[in-house]
């Protein structure tokens, strides 16, 4: 028990929670994981922005500061001052710095090698320009920083290419992180329904057992022990249930011994009564009056109907008895019907009702005894309430799944509202009033007894021109679960 259950917790409200929780998780990580890929998409796109932010504005600095070299080193050689030296120091310097911001930017091979180009040519410009050129060095060094200055240029336009990749990367990343978030959602949909499933399990599992204990102690079926597994609290409802179950046991048998004490008490005394009636009757304490004889009579009739019902308690009481005790074999219930049927004929033909079979081979797996026992209380039963001269019908058919006997009658019929009553024990309508020979209320009882020992069926419907029709309903395999 503690083994089948070490999965619950210890009550259903926890786990509730706990079932909504783990169905919720996959949702909650896939949230998670979107908020954590926006979040870096994001932190991507900033760097991406911000480099390529920094690389256009460095490429045009560093253009500018190209043009504004050579600008000065044109002047410097023309006007020969030194203050324009100095001055092209102090760009020269500034120059130097945006290289370097650009060297620490993610650029391609190919943005590298100009950049590098770049920096060499200047340097190798400045040490001409440092070392005071001759007349014929300078038309070479004036061309040498128009093409530092071209170069500069592409490198500008070249920042707008690295804008373009970066772009495009993020439209890449963005493409990814799309893709991932999909699948992880396409996922935690069936995994959320398989968890969801998995907790719809262990929640309705304990309830169906609760259920199917409920209706078992409702239906009278005491024999099988009630055990619930689950949360800790629906584990002590089923405790409970049991306790219950084996309370039921225990006034089951103190009615039964009850029964038997009182029917076994109750004959001796009745029938001493039974004798001295029939004393009375044959006149051996004297001859008796008109009136004396009358009152005798009443007392032989209503004598001999109390021992039928006490015999019928007994009956009653041996029935229950055996009733989960099947004596299995093959049975034919044409062979039964027809058994049956023989055994009544005479009872029949004293009233003119005849007593019909339609029926084929019909073979299941049974307790013959208690199979008979069925038939014959629904044909005892139909033939009280036949009127004379009337037909019971009695037809057994067979499919690839059932056995059916139909008991027909031409008698009152059974009301609506008396057709799940009639088979109580003890249960008699107003109309078994009409019946010719009353009865305990006991047959129909023991009739269902037998047919659910046999997982099978009885129930009462409309017959022919107004009279009762009982079906009993039986599987070919009634007996299969008793083997």
């Amino acid at each position: 028990m503690k083994l089948a259950n070490f999965y619950y917790p210890k009550s259903v409200l926890k786990l509730l929670v706990i079932g909504f929780v783990v169905v919720s998780l996959p949702l909650v990580v896939a949230l998670i994981n979107a908020a954590i890929s926006v979040q870096r998409l994001a932190n991507q796109s900033e760097a991406a922005v911000d480099q390529a932010v920094q690389a256009a504005r460095s490429s045009r600095l560093l253009m500018e500061q190209a043009l504004s070299m050579e600008r000065v080193v044109r002047q410097y050689l023309i006007l020969g001052d030194e203050g324009l030296l100095e001055d092209y120091k102090k760009v020269r310097t500034n120059f130097k710095r945006t290289t370097s911001e650009l060297s620490l930017l993610p650029l391609d091979e190919s943005h590298l090698h100009d950049l590098k180009e770049v920096v060499d040519r200047e340097e190798a410009l400045y040490e001409v320009l440092s070392r005071q050129p001759e007349q014929g060095e300078r038309l070479a060094l004036i061309e040498g920083y128009v093409e530092v200055s071209a170069l500069t240029r592409s490198m500008a336009g070249d920042a707008n290419e690295l804008i373009d990749r970066e772009v495009e990367k993020m439209r890449v990343t963005a493409e990814a992180a799309q893709k991932s978030l999909l699948v992880q959602l396409l996922a935690a949909f069936p995994l959320g329904l398989l968890i969801a499933a998995l907790f719809a399990f262990l929640i309705s599992r304990p309830i169906g057992q609760l259920e199917r204990g409920i209706r078992q102690l409702g239906s009278g079926e005491l024999s099988t022990r009630i055990q619930l597994s689950g949360p800790a609290d629906l584990q002590y409802l089923g405790e409970r249930l049991e306790w219950l179950r084996h309370r039921l046991i225990e006034i089951e048998e103190q009615k039964a011994m009850f029964l038997r004490h009182v029917s076994h008490e109750l004959k001796t005394p009745l029938t001493v009564l039974r004798e001295g009636a029939e004393l009375l009757a044959d006149g051996s304490t004297g001859p008796l009056t008109v009136e004396q004889q009358d009152v005798v009579g009443l007392m032989q009739n209503n004598s001999a109907l109390l021992q039928q019902m006490i015999e019928d308690l007994l009956n009653y009481q041996r029935a229950l008895a055996s009733v989960l005790n099947l004596e299995l074999q093959q049975v034919d219930m044409a062979e039964v019907a027809e058994s049956v049927i023989e055994s009544h004929r005479l009872a029949g033909s004293r009233r003119d009702v005849a007593i019909t079979l339609q029926a084929r081979a019909a073979p299941l797996l049974g307790d013959r005894d208690k199979l008979r026992v069925v038939i014959d209380n629904l044909l005892s039963n139909a033939l009280k309430f036949s009127p004379d001269g009337g037909v019971v019908r009695v037809i057994v058919a067979q499919d690839a799944h059932e056995v059916r006997v139909d008991v027909i009658d031409q008698g009152p019929g059974v009301p609506v509202s008396d057709r799940t009553k009639i088979f109580d024990w003890f249960f008699q309508g107003e109309r078994r009033q009409s019946a010719r020979v009353k009865g305990s209320g006991l047959g129909l009882s023991i009739a269902r007894e037998f047919a659910s020992a046999h997982r099978g069926t009885i129930e009462a419907l409309d017959g022919e021109n107004g009279g009762a029709c009982f079906r009993v309903t039986l599987p070919n395999d009634a007996g299969v679960q008793h083997a």
